[in-house]
């Protein structure tokens, strides 16, 4: 542990906030979120600086104690002196976060980090902003070293970096981390589903606020601490805590550490469960006010040496540890807040947390062209959107649409089958609750289901939930289900029931939950003949038989393909069924991980499937640098319908895990030059799919 270091006396701001709204904002002239100005930047295929005046997101500046004047820091603004700039690649982003000269940067799109992992060193005086909603970081962070203050981080979605191992103890993959960091600002992220924690504030950082995020689908949430020094100075408001385990926050030997306005809420029969909320741990001294705890278990814990004093928080449907003693602080020592009622903050924060329309975005400060904007169509089941359900949306795009429709699900569960035809292109599918489960679009058609106008049975491709036939097509935040029930259903003939059919180019799974059991996933082209390009990236698919399977040239990265047991409680099943034409790429699984509550030895990675029996077809399935868990079978390919696998291409490179195995006759693996040309831009053909 490092020695301990004599704390800067505070000097308290004079700012004031106005009731309800975020004091930067109200400090910057920007008080109202409602007016999109525009994409920054959007079109540009290079980070592009900024020509006109600064809007005002760009010079806003932090409250609570990141906006306390002390270590030779005047409060926190980031990097309001410097040039605006765009950026769309992680080079990009990399050159000016890791600048010694001020900047502020503009996210404009997604950037998924390589490595797996990958952080970020932020230097001082910077401000990363999301444009709009759109600037995603995905499978990586930040990191904000010894020494490195002034930074804001805003407007963003930070994201899946999970590697399928809930308690993760080999990944310290964070969304942000901060190792001796002072005067940081966090505002208005959306942060999910990460190796390791969200936000990690660490060994004596210091002057940070943490203010209207959205926090979910995590273990390990929010930690303060890792020190025996008593230094952080701490404010955490308006903040949403969703689908969260632990440390939400867990506050060690913080000297103040400023709770307000918080929302925590565990959402009943999920996987996901708290096992505490606010923890002030060590000799932490917390003031905890006017905070929203719904269904939490031991909602406040403090450590016997803590001081906990706690004001006007509500508790709904919690249990367990509900603790408070001692003095702690007053908080208006150091700067000025107001508090919203408590029982207006999930309201609030539901509406009001995470990445912003009218943030990060302007109309004349980007020196490039700028796209043409996006129709949104929005769909809710209880009457509040244009349409009640996603298919009516559908059926108002335009035919050949020339831009991006995007079609908003509200949360709910739409029990509907969805076609978007093939002369539909560009559109998107989004959900837009806290986690992808909250939106769920689910249909229980198979194969042998006999059609309502007495026409036969759906057949395979017809028993799709949801079937896209049109190019460019992105879905993202939101679940695709089947739910044939084969058990109740054994008089039919066919029991392969599709959740998600693409048969089409340029298709974006982001961030979706598709899941079924026999045949789930069907990546499809328009015909033999035809191009289809699929990339599928953080996402889960969930089945059992042949689950991931069709002609289409597709990449399954950073995903988790969970094995389920047969109806009949058995083990034992295929993960993908390719049907490749001969010249073309099949599928790749890539980064991801293969696991799921079956036998050991059960399940094999692949069949080839030769439709119809064409032996023309030359499938292909390849499996690299992914984690295998014990289901996978010693000798993980098999023949199908007569063919055998060995005349296909199936093939492994540096798999880990206790299903990975050595290279045999019944286990090929690549070599590294025949590794080099099997990489995802192979797959990909020139194509870099691009949230939108």
């Amino acid at each position: 542990m490092s020695e301990p270091r004599s704390k800067a006396r505070h000097r308290r701001s004079s700012k004031v906030l106005a009731y309800g709204i975020p004091l930067a904002l109200t400090a910057a002239g920007a008080v109202a979120y409602g007016t999109d100005l525009g994409v920054l930047g959007s079109g540009a295929q290079r980070a592009s600086a900024a020509t006109a005046a600064a809007p005002a997101w760009a010079t806003a500046a932090a409250d609570g104690f990141a906006s306390v004047h002390a270590l030779g820091q005047n409060g926190t603004y980031g990097g309001r002196d410097g040039q605006v700039v765009t950026v769309r690649t992680q080079a990009e982003l990399e050159k000016y976060a890791t600048a010694a000269e001020p900047y502020v940067i503009v996210v404009a799109g997604t950037i998924t980090m390589s490595p797996a992992g990958k952080e970020i060193k932020v230097a001082s005086d910077k401000t990363i902003v999301g444009s709009g909603t759109a600037g995603h970081i995905v499978g990586g962070g930040f990191f904000l070293g010894q020494g490195v203050h002034n930074v804001i981080i805003r407007n963003l979605t930070i994201r899946d970096a999970y590697q399928g191992v809930w308690n993760d103890k080999e990944h310290d993959f964070d969304a942000v981390q901060m190792d001796g960091a002072h005067h940081v600002w966090i505002d208005h992220n959306d942060l999910r589903h990460m190796a390791d924690g969200l936000i990690d504030v660490r060994k004596d950082s210091t002057y940070v606020t943490v203010s209207w995020n959205k926090l979910s689908q995590n273990n390990k949430t929010f930690g303060i601490g890792w020190t025996e020094n008593v230094t952080t100075d701490i404010t955490i408001h308006h903040n949403w805590f969703r689908e969260t385990e632990q440390r939400n926050p867990s506050t060690d030997n913080a000297a103040h550490a400023h709770l307000y306005n918080n929302f925590l809420e565990d959402v009943p029969n999920t996987d996901i469960g708290s096992s505490y909320g606010n923890y002030a741990r060590g000799k932490t001294a917390m003031v905890l006010e006017n905070s929203y705890f719904q269904g939490v278990k031991n909602p406040v814990v403090k450590d016997a040496a803590a001081q906990l004093v706690q004001r006007g928080n509500v508790f709904s449907g919690t249990s367990g540890r509900n603790e408070s003693g001692g003095t702690a602080f007053d908080p208006k020592t150091y700067y000025a807040y107001s508090l919203d009622k408590a029982a207006d903050v999930p309201a609030l924060l539901r509406s009001g947390a995470g990445p912003r329309s009218s943030i990060g975005t302007t109309a004349t400060a980007a020196a490039t062209p700028r796209a043409a904007a996006a129709t949104t169509l929005t769909v809710a089941k209880d009457g509040s959107g244009q349409y009640t359900t996603v298919q009516a949306a559908v059926n108002a795009v335009p035919a050949n649409n020339a831009s991006r429709v995007v079609i908003a699900v509200k949360p709910g569960t739409y029990r509907e089958t969805v076609k978007v035809p093939s002369n539909k292109p560009h559109v998107t599918l989004q959900g837009t609750g806290g986690s992808r489960k909250d939106t769920v679009i689910v249909h229980g058609n198979a194969a042998g289901t006999p059609k309502p106008d007495g026409s036969g049975t759906y057949g395979t491709s017809g028993s799709a939930t949801v079937a896209v036939e049109a190019d460019d097509f992105q879905a993202r935040n939101l679940t695709i289900s089947n739910d044939f029930d084969e058990k109740a259903n054994q008089s039919l003939s066919g029991h392969q029931a599709v959740a998600l059919r693409t048969a089409a180019d340029k298709v974006f799974l982001d961030g979706v939950i598709v899941t079924g059991d026999q045949d789930t996933l069907l990546l499809d082209t328009a015909a033999k003949d035809r191009l289809g390009r699929v990339y599928v990236a953080n996402s889960y698919v969930t089945g059992n038989v042949d689950f991931v399977f069709g002609r289409a040239t597709a990449v399954l990265d950073k995903s988790v393909l969970t094995l389920k047991k047969r109806w009949d409680g058995t083990s034992g099943g295929y993960v993908t069924a390719p049907s490749t034409p001969a010249g073309r790429k099949g599928i790749l699984i890539a980064n991801s991980a293969v696991t799921g509550d079956v036998a050991d030895r059960s399940f094999h990675l692949g069949r080839p499937w030769h439709a119809g029996g064409d032996a023309s077809l030359d499938p292909q399935t390849t499996v690299r640098n992914t984690t295998l868990s014990a289901a996978i079978r010693t000798a993980p390919w098999t023949d199908m319908s007569g063919f055998s696998w060995k005349d296909d291409r199936f093939a492994e490179y540096r798999n880990t895990g206790p299903g990975a195995g050595a290279a045999s006759a019944d286990r090929p693996h690549l070599t590294d030059a025949q590794a080099a040309d099997q990489e995802i831009a192979d797959w990909l053909g020139g194509w870099t799919p691009t949230a939108s």
